[in-house]
């Protein structure tokens, strides 16, 4: 029963953390300040 009510918190979890990464790359946050610099120009083309 303990799983059932585990499973929509996970979901929910990931949701929020994906969306989170998403928003650091757009804003250029921590995440995508560690990223290589050809990742970061090829990231800033599809961005833009």
């Amino acid at each position: 029963m303990f799983n059932k009510n585990k499973q929509p918190i996970l979901l929910f979890i990931f949701i929020t953390v994906f969306i989170a990464g998403l928003l650091d790359l757009k804003y250029k946050g921590l995440f995508y300040q560690l990223l290589p610099g050809p990742v970061r120009e090829y990231l800033d083309d599809k961005f833009r």
